[in-house]
């Protein structure tokens, strides 16, 4: 029997995602994004880690479709910085969304480093993917990318910091990496891919 599982993103493409690496370790699993149902609200990201916040976002998604529920967050989390701007990545320079924002947020950042020699500049991105169903029941898996980051950004794919983090192992920034490229290696991919298990546990 096919389950019905949403995904709290209006993000298309991470739909897209999402619903390939469950096709493909063959899971009867229709996946919807939350355009589906305009009239849940946006949840707010009172959370202070990755966890807390996606667990946030699906807990209030499945108790408002009364479906099964996945929703991530993620961010980058400099060595150097404590793990910051960490769930501050996306209002890092104090505003939130859009393209001017992204490069406010990069801007910023490399300022803040300009100063770090090259063996202190590692970082990672770090991803928290959760499901939660109707009844309360919750799981959450994580991946990362871990990498070192640049002086000046390079490479015109991705988005927010992609183009200053630096892969452990490339020679190009996320930024420059092929959307397969990037997705195989993605903490976004990694996270969603550790799911599969969960799904087949929870929905069989």
């Amino acid at each position: 029997m096919s389950h019905t599982l949403i995904l709290a993103t209006r993000n298309a493409h991470k739909v897209v995602e999402l619903r390939a690496i469950l096709q493909g370790a063959g899971l009867d699993v229709e996946l919807v994004g939350a355009d589906a149902y305009p009239e849940v609200p946006d949840v707010k990201e009172t959370g202070v880690t990755f966890a807390e916040n996606a667990l946030l976002k699906a807990h209030a998604l499945a108790e408002a479709t009364g479906l099964p529920a996945v929703a991530d967050d993620s961010g980058l989390c400099v060595d150097v910085l404590g793990g910051a701007p960490g769930i501050f990545s996306a209002r890092w320079s104090g505003r939130h969304g859009g393209d001017a924002v992204d490069r406010a947020n990069l801007e910023l950042l490399l300022a803040q480093l300009s100063d770090i020699d090259e063996p202190h500049r590692g970082a990672h991105f770090a991803c928290a993917a959760a499901l939660a169903l109707p009844d309360g029941t919750e799981r959450v898996v994580e991946g990362r990318l871990t990498g070192t980051l640049r002086y000046a950004p390079a490479g015109e794919g991705g988005f927010g910091y992609d183009p200053i983090l630096q892969p452990e192992g490339e020679t190009r920034t996320c930024a420059e990496l092929s959307a397969e490229e990037k997705n195989a290696l993605s903490h976004r991919g990694k996270a969603f891919r550790a799911l599969v298990p969960v799904v087949r546990e929870l929905l069989g």
